[in-house]
C-alpha cells in the first residue's frame, strides 16, 4: 500500500493530483524564485537576499526552512566565526531545472506583458 501525500495546509484532506502536489512544494511567492537562483549552485543567505531584494529576511528564512523540510534544499553550516551558511538544491530539486527554465521563458514571453496590461 502506497502512503498518500499529506498537504501542509489543514484545509485540504488529501492531495488531489500531481500538479497540486508540485504546487504544494514549490508554490508561493518566493519558493520558485529561490529555487531558480539555486540552479547555478550553492549560495549564502546574504547572496540570496541580494538576488531577491523584495523579500524580507524573515520570509526568506521561512521559505528556505520549508524548502529544506520538503527535501528540496540542503543547508550547510560551516564551523566558522561568524558562521557561514550555504544553501543548495537537493538531487530531487535539480530535476525541477527544465520546469523553472520553462517558467522563466513563459514569463519573458507572456508574463511581463500580462502584468503590464493588468496595471495599465
Amino acid at each position: 500500500m502506497v502512503a498518500k501525500a499529506k498537504p501542509r495546509h489543514n484545509i485540504y484532506d488529501d492531495i488531489a493530483c500531481p500538479v497540486e502536489a508540485t504546487l504544494e512544494l514549490i508554490g508561493g511567492k518566493w519558493k520558485g524564485i529561490i529555487l531558480y537562483h539555486l540552479l547555478d549552485g550553492k549560495l549564502r543567505f546574504s547572496e540570496l537576499k541580494r538576488l531577491i531584494p523584495c523579500v524580507t529576511q524573515r520570509m526568506l528564512t521561512k521559505q528556505l526552512r520549508e524548502l529544506e523540510l520538503d527535501g528540496l534544499v540542503s543547508r550547510f553550516v560551516h564551523a566558522e566565526v561568524p558562521p557561514r551558511v550555504e544553501y543548495e538544491l537537493t538531487k530531487e530539486a535539480k530535476t525541477l531545472k527544465p520546469i523553472l527554465q520553462s517558467l522563466k521563458a513563459w514569463g519573458a514571453k507572456h508574463g511581463v506583458k500580462l502584468l503590464e496590461e493588468r496595471t495599465a
